[in-house]
């Protein structure tokens, strides 16, 4: 019983080989720990053939890839994962792979810089690639590099599309850009404005929207400006009008809650508006003391809100035990 048992996983593993590798390809491309790849199928699969084809499938899958070629890992990400494929194979006493070995021959001594390539794969194909900074604090700010929230509210809006098409959106705290490029790719909105206030983040999402050619297209119209939630005025808000108001891991700073309530109380008061925009904020909660503060914040402020839990479609690689939070506010 126990080997029928055995024999039946075994055949469930390898009728799952395209979905392995594509499990290799949308981690290697958002750059996961290398723990989080399916290296017990490959070393199961060297075990059993004795072949290095799923490796050079793997490969023609990541580093040799075209997305691979245009917009590239961290080097140092890249000789580890080859680095690590190698070891599989020579563990497995495979015959040597020449197209590996020249991949490894690309990265070893390779110039590592303080950015890279980041993509992620949307379920149409396309990738939305993006310009990261490897650190995950540089410059003073934690606005250069995609964050987990960032990616469950896009899958959100991947599962709710009509909630941004053919409307105005107006995101605070853009950061790099991932929920918003998503969106403008996935949800057919009418107008996208993303906004930032530290001038380096700005410069990357520019540069991170014009990666992703959504200048170049008709539609959505999208703009990239400066938002200082301390200084933006009613006038400006209304200009925007925004139907839909979106923020990710905003929450994270005890200093600038009192100015976030503050603005979103704005927003929440837009006189141009005859029905309210929908404002959703998803935070990942790594202070219970600042995230309890933010909802005691909107309550004073009459700001009521309502926790989102309906499950959501697993679309990127994060980390799934973080305790993340979307809420609706409403008045």
């Amino acid at each position: 019983m126990a080997h029928s048992e055995q024999n039946r996983t075994l055949d469930r593993e390898v009728n799952d080989y395209p979905g392995i590798l594509q499990k290799f390809q949308v981690s290697f491309f958002a750059m996961c720990r290398l723990v989080s790849f399916p290296w017990t199928f490959l070393e199961k699969d060297l075990e059993r053939n004795k072949s290095s084809d799923l490796i050079f499938d793997i490969l023609k899958q990541t580093c040799l890839h075209p997305l691979c070629q245009k917009f590239p890992p961290s080097v140092r990400f890249r000789r580890l994962f080859l680095s690590e494929l190698i070891k599989q194979q020579e563990a497995a006493g495979c015959d040597p792979l020449d197209e590996l070995y020249d991949a490894l021959a690309v990265v070893v001594g390779a110039e590592e810089k303080s950015e890279c390539y980041k993509s992620y794969l949307l379920p149409s194909g396309d990738a939305v690639s993006l310009l990261e900074n490897i650190a995950l604090i540089s410059e003073g700010t934690t606005g250069l590099v995609t964050w987990e929230a960032a990616l469950y509210l896009a899958e959100w809006a991947l599962d709710h599309q009509q909630t941004f098409t053919g409307r105005t959106i107006l995101e605070l705290g853009s950061g790099v850009g991932l929920t918003g490029i998503t969106i403008c790719r996935s949800c057919s909105p009418n107008r996208f404005v993303f906004s930032d206030c530290h001038p380096s983040v700005l410069q990357k999402l520019q540069n991170n929207v014009e990666l992703n050619s959504l200048t170049k297209r008709e539609t959505p119209e999208v703009s990239v400006e400066e938002l200082d939630w301390r200084a933006v005025t009613q006038e400006k808000i209304e200009q925007i009008g925004a139907d839909v108001v979106i923020a990710a891991d905003v929450v994270y700073d005890p200093d600038v809650v009192e100015t976030l309530v503050e603005l979103l109380s704005k927003i929440l008061k837009c006189s141009s508006h005859t029905v309210l925009p929908e404002v959703l904020i998803c935070s990942t909660i790594r202070n219970q003391t600042t995230y309890s503060g933010f909802k005691q914040q909107l309550e004073t402020s009459g700001i009521r809100h309502r926790v989102i839990t309906e499950p959501i479609s697993h679309v990127f690689p994060y980390n799934r035990d973080s305790d993340i939070e979307l809420i609706q506010l409403y008045t």
